[in-house]
């Protein structure tokens, strides 16, 4: 019988692997093990990881990291909003976890081209567990000439054993970053990529 691993080109395989590196980087500062690469044209242009404690941001996640170092490159370039999302578009992702509510519309309002992601995220993810962002099935708006809210491709599962074990590790170990001090009392900043650990399975979207 063929492993899910047979399922994926060794193309795919070894982009997802970048990913995984960046999520055990991740682990290795105490942060919630999730990473993920941004590829052009066969090669990997960004990177990302998790850095929500680091920078007491619940927005930093992995995806969100890899699109503003992009968004610096090309802008640091002078590139166009229109210039912009062209490139977008021509752009794949591979992250360990299924992006979260947030990160799934921030990719299709940028326009990504597809999105390949390791474990599902049961309780927020973004691409088909709770919504389905990446399968919009209206007419992309245009704001200031830009379009926005495309629909994605999405292909999930690929090394999610690999991406849950690091997951796993985290939480076994106990997360020291659960709660940090804020001006409200205390504010949760490690609870959108938390996926179901018991299910060692993600179903392709």
């Amino acid at each position: 019988m063929a492993s899910p691993k047979d399922e994926f080109s060794s193309i795919t395989l070894a982009f997802m692997d970048l990913a995984i590196q960046q999520a055990k980087l991740a682990l290795d500062n105490l942060e919630v093990p999730v990473g993920c690469v941004i590829v052009e044209d066969g090669e990997a242009i960004s990177s990302g990881r998790n850095r929500t404690t680091e920078t007491r941001n619940a927005t930093r996640h992995a995806e969100m990291e890899a699109i503003d170092t992009l968004l610096e490159k090309w802008q640091k370039k002078g590139l166009s909003k229109l210039e912009i999302a062209e490139n977008f578009s021509k752009c794949t992702l591979y992250v360990t976890c299924e992006p979260c509510i947030m990160c799934a519309a921030a990719l299709s309002i940028l326009g990504i081209k597809e999105v390949f992601y390791g474990c599902a995220n049961d309780k927020f993810g973004g691409c088909g567990s709770i919504l389905s962002l990446h399968s919009s099935n209206s007419n992309p708006f245009i704001s200031g000439g830009v379009p926005q809210g495309k629909g994605f491709k999405c292909n999930g599962g690929i090394m999610a054993s690999e991406a849950i074990s690091l997951l796993r590790s985290f939480y076994e170990q106990g997360n020291p970053n659960d709660l940090i001090p804020c001006c409200n009392g205390y504010q949760y900043l490690e609870f959108i990529h938390i996926p179901n650990l018991k299910n060692l399975e993600a179903t392709p979207v």
